[in-house]
């Protein structure tokens, strides 16, 4: 206390020292006393309330502690007489021992009563359901052994609720239905035997696969239903739960697997073909399998088993499965490339999976690939390697398989642009590297695609309705030349440490080119033999009354188009650029054979529009149809010589047939005398002139890039007659 009396007068000296400094502040010595006076009451005020709180506190937990203490004495009277109260009931407890016996039997013998009925005829009911499996009919001997598990599983629950711990009335309600399990053991077998016999089943008798899956609903429900009253009670009857949902799945897994299977039967020893055989079969089994599921089967489960994708799945994985068990082995070279050509091409073509009626159910695109990437690449790499020392072969094999597709009736498959292909470029490429590849041995094989594709024209033009797909197939041809050419690019960026082109590189490319465009020449001859007929109308009598050749020549040009469409740049743009050529040629060429003459000034306005809106037509296809900038050069040939036609004033005609020449200077005489014959009304004299005067003023067209007229032949008649007027005319010039 002194120390603080100390610190606390020493703080008050410091205060007054603080206030005090100066002479001028003494005069305010009585205003710091007196609020230094206020400040020291206040204190005190605030000290007197504190303690006086502190005090009424303790006040009142004295009296709180004095209550508590007066509660806890009654609560141990009360304790103390309960106790007593229990001493004395023990005796009575144990003297009721014998009223509790009664109440738990009184309990088990109103359950036996409530099912005495079903108790008693167990054994006759048992027989009758033994019966029932064994006459297949299964339903009705499943309604039976639910009443027997029904009679059971209540009987079992109710001594479980009365006494869980009273396991031999348990034992002895088992024993009792110890026949009930043998029955659901033996239909189980009855449903797994139709389920494993499913696809004849279902062809057969569909009813017997729709009881099988009704009797399994059943059971689910049974099972989610005691499974429920285990989580509530604790109790679930024996043989609980089931899962025969579960187990369906896996016996129809099974028997997929197993009809896979059996498709082996075919050995390398008793068939050297033995692989191709074995994979058409399992081809054939899959499909059929897959479109009996499709219609039939899926009408007999439940539309939430998704059945169709379910059974699509199996199929995949257990083909998938042999696949795999057929790459492990020790196959031959070609054998690797029926089993990649077969899992690449095959399983996802219309021939299997992707067949019409599976496409509308699933999409094949979505399946994961039969074999690994890796397998496919040891396969590919196996394949090489066996092959390096006989390539050729090889090759030739892998174009002799290509050509069995050319021959198919169904379309070969596109790729993800749209264009038609086949897996002629995959096989030959596919992980192969350039210093295999690039050898003389593929200038050879590219020669003899060439060849084939010749052959392959040759044999159509022979039966021009086979193959079915010979227009789909040769723009596979020429789609494939593209692909090598970026294939072997491809590669050589890849494996080749050197830029430049080798001769092999250009001899490869050179050969390619011409493949492709022979195969739209193939293609472009194949229209134009449907349009011969057509073509042979125009210019015509029949063509100047009314003829309906040129409608029908640009509706089966643009049919045809629609298919060239599947055609690669810059294959399709030459194609159709090319066609356009082709068209007008052929038209000119009309002109030129003097098909016609006009008789009078109607006849030859009437042909002129006539060629003016054909010219029209042809340009407005063509345009359709993205041909170039040729477009209405090329037209327009047509549209120049309907004005030469249409001109009604004779003696203009020179000026005419000079507007001509000038656009199209590669026109030769022999084709303005035709054209002035077919006009009809021109004289011989004016014939002479207009020959004359264009052969004085005849301008070298050596530089012209564009020509149209120098593919038009004139008929040789024409010909000659042209010749011995250009004689006369000279004649007469030079005198």
């Amino acid at each position: 206390m002194e120390e603080t009396s100390r610190e606390a007068v020493a703080t008050a000296v410091q205060r007054v020292a603080g206030m005090l400094q100066r002479s001028d502040q003494l005069d305010k010595v009585e205003q710091y006393r007196r609020r230094e006076a206020r400040k020291k009451a206040s204190v005190e005020a605030r000290l007197k309330a504190a303690i006086q709180s502190q005090l009424d506190g303790v006040r009142t937990g004295l009296t709180q502690l004095h209550s508590a203490l007066l509660d806890v004495k009654d609560i141990q009277s009360s304790l103390a007489d309960v106790s007593k109260d229990w001493r004395q009931s023990i005796n009575t407890i144990e003297n009721l021992k014998d009223v509790k016996d009664a109440v738990v039997q009184h309990s088990q013998l109103a359950a036996a009563v409530e099912n005495l009925k079903n108790i008693f005829s167990v054994p006759e009911i048992v027989g009758e359901t033994q019966q029932l499996i064994e006459q297949a009919e299964l339903l009705q001997a499943h309604r039976k052994l639910m009443e027997l598990e029904c009679s059971r599983d209540d009987l079992m629950y109710e001594q479980y609720r009365m006494d869980s711990r009273n396991t031999s009335d348990m034992h002895l309600i088992s024993i009792y239905f110890e026949d009930v399990q043998g029955l659901s053991d033996e239909l189980a077998k009855q449903l797994w035997m139709v389920l494993q016999r499913s696809m004849v089943t279902v062809r057969r008798d569909p009813t017997m696969l729709v009881s099988v899956v009704r009797i399994i609903e059943r059971e689910e429900k049974i099972d989610r239903r005691m499974v429920d009253r285990k989580k509530q009670t604790g109790f679930i009857p024996p043989g609980r739960p089931k899962k025969w949902k579960d187990k369906m799945f896996e016996v129809l897994e099974g028997t997929v697997s197993t009809r896979i299977e059996g498709t082996q039967a075919v050995t390398r020893e008793a068939d050297k073909m033995w692989l191709v055989r074995l994979l058409e079969i399992t081809r054939k089994y899959v499909l059929d399998d897959l479109i009996v599921v499709k219609n039939l089967m899926v009408q007999c489960f439940p539309p939430h088993y998704n059945t169709f994708n379910r059974f699509f799945r199996l199929y995949h994985n257990a083909v998938s499965m042999r696949v795999k068990e057929l790459a492990s082995e020790d196959l031959e070279a070609n054998e690797i490339v029926s089993l990649l050509t077969w899992v690449l091409n095959t399983y996802k073509s219309v021939e299997m999976m992707g067949h019409p009626e599976l496409c509308s159910e699933c999409d094949i695109h979505q399946l994961e690939p039969l074999l690994p990437r890796e397998v496919v690449d040891d396969l590919l790499s196996k394949y090489v390697k066996t092959f390096t020392s006989n390539i050729t072969g090889w090759l030739r094999k892998a174009l002799e398989t290509d050509k069995k597709d050319w021959q198919k009736d169904t379309e070969p498959e596109a790729d993800q642009d749209g264009y038609y292909q086949t897996t002629l470029p995959a096989i030959v490429f596919q992980r192969t590297n350039y210093g295999n590849i690039f050898t003389s041995n593929y200038v050879c094989f590219v020669c003899r695609y060439r060849e084939e594709a010749v052959s392959y024209k040759e044999e159509h033009l022979r039966d021009r309705q086979l193959p079915q797909c010979y227009v789909q197939y040769m723009i596979a041809i020429i789609n494939n030349c593209q692909t090598f050419k970026e294939s072997i690019n491809s590669l050589k960026r890849k494996y080749s440490q050197s830029s430049e082109p080798t001769d092999s590189d250009a001899a490869i490319e050179r050969t390619l080119n011409e493949v492709a465009k022979e195969g739209c020449q193939f293609l472009l001859d194949e229209v134009f033999l449907d349009l011969e007929s057509h073509l042979n109308e125009l210019l015509t009598r029949k063509w100047l009354t009314g003829s309906h050749a040129v409608d029908t020549i640009c509706v089966t040009v643009e049919d045809y188009f629609n298919d060239f469409n599947k055609i690669k740049k810059p294959f399709n743009q030459e194609m159709t650029s090319e066609a356009l050529r082709r068209v007008v040629v052929e038209y000119i060429k009309a002109v030129m054979q003097k098909r016609i003459t006009f008789k009078n000034p109607d006849e030859r306005k009437e042909g002129a529009e006539r060629m003016m809106k054909e010219a029209d037509q042809f340009k407005f296809l063509f345009r359709k149809l993205a041909a170039g900038e040729d477009t209405d050069w090329l037209c327009g040939a047509i549209t120049a010589i309907a004005e030469v036609f249409k001109l009604t004033d004779p003696t203009l005609l020179f000026l005419e047939v000079s507007t001509l020449v000038s656009k199209y200077p590669d026109i030769r005489e022999e084709h303005i005398q035709a054209l002035l014959a077919v006009r009809g009304d021109a004289s011989r004299e004016m014939r002479q002139m207009i020959i004359g005067t264009l052969s004085e003023n005849k301008v070298s067209h050596s530089g012209v890039t564009q020509s149209i007229f120098k593919d038009v032949a004139v008929p040789t008649i024409a010909m000659t007659t042209m010749t011995t007027m250009t004689s006369m005319a000279t004649s007469k010039l030079l005198k």
